[in-house]
């Protein structure tokens, strides 16, 4: 075991580790002004040079001394496993998707296959192995996340960017030749599995083979996590703002009014809000692991008994809800296209049934359990649409939820800078995060956070989603750009927000990339525009004035947000993904308003508030279509200090200080007898002029 006490030259600690690499020792680091050593493993850990990327800003500063670990977990061995099976099995290709059988995008431990076959962590992304060769694809958030944690038998796939092939078109790349591609057929939606074969067909692949069983899950073996069976809850209708029994009586007269023998349901959250529940089966959302059938005269849930209070089988025999064991959805779905078939051929005289539904998000496997093409037609799912437009119940506990969580921050952000500045005291990412939750655990209907923290500071702000890990993280320097992207559940509504603070004095070149930022948030809040208007057509109204300096973000602009469900809700949202051209916006959407800006190695800005959309009065109404605009719920200051009033117009201050108000007088009670934070609160919300 050895130490470093105090200051010492990176140089000199670099080559202290790398003669301890491999050796089993550990470095105990004791920083200045400490009593206290952290130990620091150098077996787990490599060095690079530190690489100083050019700055738009003109700042000559070279990148923070701590330098990134690579923490990689060699993939070796897994993937020989794998590929053992794949050749016994005939598969030259195996597609690993990240989600699970419900297409969340959010995973439970059991799910994670491709981050344990690949080492990579982040939410989004697929893996593709062939018989020697591994690929990796993600998106713009994790690329330098991916570089950290791929190991040398993975390529990495960075999606979006020139010449880079998607993954499915590696994947029909590696085809060539007549080769076999296959998938888990429950963890790839249908429509994309059909797309994905014509692409293998079209470059000389054999076929897309869809697989009963997932050769990953066999390599892991008896160390996969089991599935959570945790209790499911009640959410009462003083929260849900509509019964169940409205909720499917409406869904039941759109398959009557369409002929339609039944609707399969899959995605959990669509469930836990059609049937008002919730569960807490993956970590941050409050789902749980269901399927659901509703036909016209009947609606199903497909769970195990144990998992269900008193109080919700009560809920569930008062909604006429039948429950049915989870492992039973795939043979009853089968059992009921074979019914439908039958009376489609006795069918003379009278109307045969239509077609069934599922989301277009449905998997493979539920699509070919229902028969396939001719069969089923995978359409927007119409409870998705639902949830995705709140009531007004829903609305109010929003705004409510935002309220406290914006108190439970603004707390948070003055504890903070008096720990740091005054105090003088060390704390790490993680122990910040940790605080915050504390805070905001003390409010009325706190259920959880909905999601993990990104507390980071300095260099570590410019990975977009960036995950402290506990014991390996950096000391917040208040020095330093400090950016924290936080939520929490609540039983009346679901936060997001991202604020990002500076405890010392700023560089220009942060208070220009901050009110770059800053400005494009505002844009995006006070856009009016007219019914049919698309998230895709407002994205550059929050990236137009980075844009003429040259700079943009590689990420989306908004996402929509459940009530006390998933942080990240479909249809809606506001980016450059197609997706987004598909589903206009509407009054009741709630979704997210978070440009960026990100620097590798220097530091990252990123400002997020959550809006409501709602309709607003014009003096003239063309075409007679109403107009629609935006209204922020949420409630937290933001950076007096990183805020270059020079690059702000008349407009962009009376905004702020319009909104500096709404927040002083939302909040304010809650420090009634807390002056350090009522202090903080009255300091970062004064008058811009």
């Amino acid at each position: 075991m050895y130490g470093i006490r105090g200051r010492c030259p990176l140089p000199s600690v670099n080559r202290l580790i790398t003669q301890l690499n491999g050796k089993g020792a550990f470095l105990l680091l004791q920083p200045p002004n400490s009593a206290t050593f952290f130990p620091f493993d150098a077996r787990a850990v490599s060095f690079s040079p530190p690489r100083h990327t050019a700055s738009p800003f003109s700042s000559s500063r070279a990148p923070d001394a701590r330098t990134a670990a690579k923490r990689m977990a060699s993939t070796s061995s897994r993937l020989a496993k794998l590929r053992s099976l794949m050749k016994e099995r005939n598969v030259d290709v195996y597609v690993i998707p990240s989600e699970d059988s419900h297409s969340s995008e959010y995973i439970a431990a059991c799910d994670a296959r491709r981050e344990f076959i690949s080492g990579f962590t982040g939410s989004a992304g697929c893996a593709v192995v062939t018989l020697d060769a591994a690929s990796l694809a993600t998106d713009g958030r994790y690329f330098s996340q991916a570089a950290q944690e791929l190991d040398a038998n993975w390529t990495l796939l960075k999606q979006g960017l020139q010449d880079v092939p998607t993954w499915q078109e590696w994947t029909a790349n590696q085809a060539a030749g007549g080769k076999t591609v296959a998938v888990d057929s429950t963890l790839i939606p249908g429509l994309a599995a059909k797309k994905l074969d014509g692409q293998i067909r079209n470059a000389g692949g054999a076929a897309l083979i869809p697989l009963g069983e997932n050769l990953v899950d066999m390599v892991w073996s008896s160390d996969r996590p089991s599935r959570p069976q945790l209790p499911v809850t009640v959410l009462e209708d003083n929260f849900a703002g509509k019964s169940a029994v409205r909720k499917i009586d409406e869904l039941q007269q759109e398959l009557r009014k369409k002929n339609c023998p039944g609707f399969f349901v899959s995605m959990l959250d669509e469930i836990a809000w059609l049937f008002n529940l919730r569960g807490s089966d993956i970590p941050y959302n409050p789902v749980f692991f269901s399927y659901a059938t509703i036909t016209p005269d009947a609606a199903i849930l497909y769970i195990d008994d144990c998992r269900l209070t008193d109080a919700c089988k009560a809920h569930l025999e008062n909604s006429n809800i039948q429950v049915k064991p989870y492992d039973v959805f795939f043979a009853d779905a089968e059992k009921l296209h074979t019914e439908v078939a039958a009376k489609r051929q006795s069918a003379a005289d009278e109307k045969p049934p239509g077609m069934f539904l599922i989301s277009n998000k449905g998997s493979w496997a539920l699509g070919r359990a229902l028969g396939g093409d001719g069969s089923v037609e995978e359409i927007r799912s119409p409870i998705g649409d639902a949830k995705a437009t709140k009531n007004e119940t829903e609305m109010k506990g929003m705004r409510d939820c935002h309220i406290r969580d914006g108190a439970a921050l603004i707390e948070f952000f003055a504890w903070l800078e008096d720990q740091l500045v005054a105090k003088k005291a060390m704390i790490d990412e993680v122990q910040a995060a940790d605080k915050l939750e504390e805070i905001r655990s003390k409010h009325q209907r706190f259920m959880g956070l909905s999601f993990t923290t990104i507390s980071s500071s300095g260099p570590n702000a410019a990975v977009i989603h960036y995950g402290p890990k506990r014991g390996d993280c950096a000391t917040i320097d208040p020095a330093s750009v400090y950016l924290c992207d936080s939520g929490a559940q609540y039983l009346d509504g679901t936060t997001d927000t991202t604020r990002t603070v500076h405890f010392g004095q700023p560089k220009d070149s942060e208070r220009t990339a901050y009110t770059l930022v800053l400005k494009g948030l505002i844009s995006l809040d006070t856009a009016v525009f007219p019914k049919g208007t698309t998230g895709f057509a407002l994205d550059c109204l929050a990236r137009q004035h980075l844009w003429k300096s040259g700079l943009d973000y590689r990420h989306g602009t908004g996402h929509g947000v459940g009530s006390y469900l998933n942080v990240h809700e479909g249809p809606i949202g506001i980016g450059t993904r197609v997706q987004y051209t598909e589903v206009p916006l509407a009054p009741g959407n709630v979704l997210s308003n978070e440009p960026g800006y990100y620097e590798d190695g220097n530091f990252g800005v990123r400002i997020e508030n959550i809006m409501m959309v709602r309709e607003v009065k014009t003096k003239h109404c063309f075409g007679d279509k109403p107009f629609l605009g935006f209204e922020h719920i949420t409630m937290v200051p933001y950076c007096q200090r990183l805020i270059d009033r020079d690059l702000l117009g008349p407009d962009e201050k009376a905004w702020l200080n319009e909104y500096n108000s709404e927040i002083l007088e939302s909040t304010k009670t809650f420090f009634e007898n807390d002056a350090l934070t009522m202090t903080w609160l009255q300091r970062e919300t004064a008058l811009i002029d």
